[in-house]
């Protein structure tokens, strides 16, 4: 799957208003049920936060990848968020999260939702793609940045 397809413009978020690990959760689910339709606002957040206490989804350099699998939805769906400010997230590496990309996925979609979560982590393995994500003036730039750097990953698979 294409991160650039899963994450078209209008699934980015560029000036995220939180504060807090909850609040952005609100806030990016806000976005993830609008954008698909989806049925439950209540399902998707509760969804999130119980894996979320599992353990934290905050991986390095100001990067969370909040996920969960619901069954409102087929295959993978999700949105970005950028906080300029950053969120206290309890990341494993104990600074703050400004870049967040927010998954869901069907149950039966386990092994997409593992490949997705796999080409984010590689994919902002790339020191250059946090700056130009955190310069980017709109939703259209981080796009532009994200086809870009996902462009470079897959040219190293190739």
């Amino acid at each position: 799957m294409l991160l650039r397809e899963l994450f078209t413009p209008a699934r980015i978020k560029v000036r995220v208003e939180a504060e807090d690990k909850d609040e952005v959760f609100e806030e990016l689910v806000d976005l993830l049920v609008t954008q698909y339709r989806l049925s439950s606002r209540d399902e998707v957040l509760d969804a999130i936060r119980r894996r979320e206490a599992k353990m934290s989804t905050g991986i390095k350099r100001g990067i969370a990848i909040p996920h969960a699998k619901t069954a409102l939805t087929k295959g993978v769906i999700g949105v970005i968020g950028i906080s300029q400010g950053g969120i206290d997230y309890q990341s494993l590496d104990g600074e703050p999260v400004h870049i967040l990309f927010l998954l869901v996925s069907s149950e039966a979609d386990a092994g997409l939702h593992l490949a997705v979560l796999k080409k984010i982590a590689l994919l902002v393995e790339n020191p250059d793609f946090y700056a130009a994500v955190m310069a980017a003036a709109d939703a259209e730039a981080v796009y532009k940045a994200l086809n870009r750097f996902e462009e470079i990953l897959d040219s190293q698979d190739a």
